[in-house]
């Protein structure tokens, strides 16, 4: 698998385009930060407080739409599971988790 968004020296962190916290009702989509296994990191368009919200804030950066898509494909490619704390029943990501994505810039 292309892991591109961790290995690449041509590289920005999600935190330098983005404002990433949770209880972010104003964010452009959120990471479910609480759950199984098959859904911690999964972006969604739905606000709950205890999601991290992801606000893109360097838009000639990057697009909300683009972020969110880039975000899926990341969790899609089990990028959270190795990141995954708790019991096997309810695991946990941390918001640094998700601020410290790297992201390829060229």
């Amino acid at each position: 698998m292309n892991n591109w968004y961790k290995f690449s020296d041509d590289v920005m962190r999600l935190k330098d385009v983005a404002k990433i916290s949770v209880n972010m009702p104003e964010a452009d989509f959120w990471i479910i930060r609480r759950g199984s296994i098959e859904n911690v990191g999964k972006p969604v368009d739905d606000f709950h407080e205890e999601r991290i919200g992801v606000k893109i804030e360097n838009t000639e950066m990057l697009f909300p739409k683009y972020a969110k898509y880039m975000m899926m494909y990341i969790w899609m490619s089990g990028y959270y599971r190795s990141l995954a704390t708790g019991t096997t029943e309810l695991v946990n990501i941390k918001v640094s988790d998700v601020k410290d994505i790297r992201l390829k810039i060229k």
